[in-house]
């Protein structure tokens, strides 16, 4: 392989193997390489999305109460009192909501109420009973 010099940088000239990369898939019809691209894009986004379901961490819960209208001051000490209470894993915008709806009481309201650590023996039970 070759090397050009442009304005200072090396670059390595890149041999054309397109041909013999593409003998794989060479024979297969438009369909079957549309079918064989969505194959291969399942397969490398199905481990990120389990990924995402089954991890969170503080900085993903903190925006998910920001986006559910949660002020910035509150979202801290309802992501802590999640983590210290093992309720990460079911989210704190899940804890949150469904504080709410068994209250009664808005998104905002139950969010201010665990903010000021009240309401945490409700919520905690709510998972718990499976309600």
């Amino acid at each position: 392989m070759g090397a050009i010099i442009l304005k200072g940088l090396i670059r390595m000239k890149r041999k054309d193997d397109f041909a013999e990369r593409r003998k794989h898939i060479a024979d297969l019809s438009d369909q079957e390489l549309y079918d064989r691209f969505w194959d291969l894009t399942t397969q490398v986004v199905t481990p990120m999305l389990e990924l995402g379901k089954k991890n969170t961490t503080p900085s993903v819960e903190r925006s998910v109460l920001l986006r559910m209208g949660i002020s910035s001051l509150e979202t801290k000490p309802i992501v802590e009192g999640c983590m210290e209470r093992g309720l990460m894993g079911k989210g704190a915008g899940h804890v949150v909501y469904k504080l709410s709806k068994a209250k009664g009481i808005s998104v905002k309201e139950a969010g201010t109420m665990l903010a000021e650590g009240k309401g945490w023996d409700e919520a905690v039970s709510l998972f718990k009973k499976g309600v």
